[in-house]
């Protein structure tokens, strides 16, 4: 067996200190996101609401490449904001609805129901205040979510 010297300690400033990283400055910026976090709730719902409206416009003007690119960017952005926002079940609903859409070929032949269950169940989170994947109704939920779109072939 070969062993790989682990080199990254050396690259970020040596050896089982934090090295360059300052501690204060890592305290300063969790101390900065907690202070944002009560803004949270408020910028959560507003992405929400850009991906409803992305939904409406959607059926307004059919499944059509632009129509379905916004969709796709809102429901990223929910993928990547979700567990920031502290709904990780979000986070995964959202990173369903990306694969279920990730394709822009496929894009506008996706099952608009499908695509409506990932977007009331984002809803319906919040709603109820389901933030985790261990909630046992959010749980279930994803699961079935994820189920669906691996049917499809996503």
């Amino acid at each position: 067996m070969i062993q790989v010297p682990n080199t990254l300690r050396l690259k970020v400033g040596g050896s089982g200190r934090m090295g360059a990283i300052d501690p204060a400055a890592i305290a300063k910026a969790e101390a900065a996101l907690k202070s944002l976090s009560g803004n949270f709730a408020q910028w959560l719902q507003d992405e929400i609401t850009k991906l409803e409206a992305a939904r409406q416009q959607v059926r307004a003007d059919g499944m059509t490449q632009e129509t379905m690119e916004s969709l796709y960017l809102r429901s990223h952005d929910l993928k990547g904001l979700g567990t920031t926002y502290g709904f990780p079940l979000i986070t995964r609903i959202a990173g369903s609805l990306c694969r279920l859409i990730d394709e822009k070929e496929k894009r506008t032949s996706a099952p608009m129901p499908l695509v409506d269950a990932h977007i009331d169940a984002i809803k319906a989170a919040v709603r109820d205040d389901i933030k985790d994947v261990d909630h046992p109704i959010g749980k279930v939920l994803v699961q079935e979510l994820e189920a669906r779109v691996a049917e499809t072939g996503a």
